[in-house]
This record gives C-alpha cells, structure tokens and sequence, in this order.
C-alpha cells in the first residue's frame, strides 16, 4: 500500500501539487502506512490527502462531497444524497423504458 500510495504522490508532485490530488485507501490499511516524509509532509500542508474509508458509501461521500445517504422508515434515501440521485436516475431510465415499450409498433413491421 505504501509503494501505491507514494507513486501516486511522485506524479502528482512532478505534475504539481494543486492540493486537490489525494488517495483513499481501505480503513483496515490506515494503521499499516509508513509514509516517506514528503508525503506525510505535503499531508499536513494540505498539498496532498490520504483518506481513509472503511465502506464503498465512505468512499462516494469522499469524492463528491455528498453524504452517501441512507433508506429512511419507508424505504427512500434523502434527495439530496449520492444514493437518492442514483435511484432517480434509474427509475427515470426505467420509466423511459416503459414508455418506449408502450408505444405502438410503426407499420410494416
């Protein structure tokens, strides 16, 4: 994970540090890192993250800056939220769906 992780920082640092690159890496892993200075370094400034998430919805919330979102009482995730926008869209592709076959066949075929 080390070796990962620091040759990811080596490009973005040839590249330029913008403060926006940064890694996640499994939470498990998080205990086993033994960062090279510059790395940790461009850590605490703020050049550089490593994140650690212990689920795929951690994750999504990391990279868009979204809560992930949970199911309420009855079933349904908050609007807002990365998983409420996915359900959206796929029942919206869904009812595309339905639509399309509803229609009737054109003639001659």
């Amino acid at each position: 994970m080390n070796e990962k992780v620091e040759g990811f920082f080596d490009l973005c640092a040839a590249r330029g540090l913008t403060g926006t690159q940064g890694v996640l890496i499994p939470a498990a892993n998080a205990q086993h890192l033994m960062l090279r200075a510059d790395v940790v370094e461009a850590c605490r400034a703020g050049r550089f993250s490593v994140s650690a998430v212990a689920t795929v919805d951690d994750a999504l919330s990391a990279l868009t800056g979204l809560p992930a979102g949970e199911r309420d009482a009855a079933g349904n995730f908050p609007p807002d939220s990365v998983n409420g926008r996915v359900e959206a869209r796929l029942l919206a592709f869904a009812q595309t769906r339905r639509d399309f076959g509803a229609r009737p066949a054109a003639e001659g075929q």
